[in-house]
């Protein structure tokens, strides 16, 4: 959306839907208002994306640990 916008500085703004284009007002407020919002939303969706990332890990290390006490206990049983 700012690429679109930075291209397009000091020219109306095509929309797809209607005829009519966006005018620098309609512009100023997708900047002002709905960029940075997208740009919350974005924030908040890499900070779950990382702590789920991290649940994730922790939960792929305590199995690893769990396979190996099981298998050391195996060992144990067979020797």
């Amino acid at each position: 959306m700012e690429e679109i916008l930075r291209r397009s500085r000091g020219l109306p703004l095509r929309r797809t839907w209607i005829e009519q284009p966006y005018g620098e007002e309609e512009i100023t407020l997708l900047e002002e208002e709905v960029i940075p919002a997208i740009q919350q939303c974005l924030k908040r969706v890499d900070e779950l994306d990382q702590r789920l990332l991290a649940q994730q890990e922790l939960l792929h290390r305590c199995q690893l640990e769990a396979e190996r006490e099981a298998l050391a206990e195996l060992r144990l049983q067979m020797a």
